[in-house]
């Protein structure tokens, strides 16, 4: 009775140690210093290469606009190649209102801050995240 006691016991002890390992998450901080006004608020979304362009990412973040600057953090991330795009939604209907020639009404801008022409690509917003990272996103 001793022995299966025993064996239990490490059984236990073995299961709980590594579910309380520390994952290897990390966090991304965004900061944008230069967003035209406080209406509204900013929406940042983060992608893998199959969700960019592709309606929602892995994670979103809504944040207030204070003094036309925003800080967001996303938490829990795994090591991996991501990308962030981030639109600052004046009218609170949660997407992108475009112009009668398909031009974007509201400001937006991705990681990497490419200069682009045509529709965003991850290819020029990627990038490898190894350790817990700051950046700044231009509008």
């Amino acid at each position: 009775m001793k022995t299966l006691s025993l064996i239990i016991a490490l059984v236990l002890s073995v299961t709980f140690s590594n579910a309380q390992e520390e994952k290897n998450e990390k966090t991304i901080t965004i900061t944008i210093e230069n967003i035209t006004n406080n209406n509204g608020h900013v929406i940042l979304s983060l992608h893998t290469e199959d969700t960019f362009m592709k309606g929602q990412g892995i994670q979103m973040e809504k944040s207030d606009i204070v003094d036309g600057k925003i800080k967001v953090t996303f938490k829990n991330i795994e090591a991996g190649t991501y990308a962030i795009m981030a639109l600052h939604d004046e009218n609170d209907n949660n997407r992108m209102d475009f112009e009668d020639n398909g031009m974007p009404k509201e400001s937006y801008g991705m990681s990497n801050n490419p200069a682009t022409f045509g529709p965003p690509q991850f290819a020029s917003a990627k990038f490898d995240l190894k350790e817990d990272l700051e950046m700044k996103i231009i509008f």
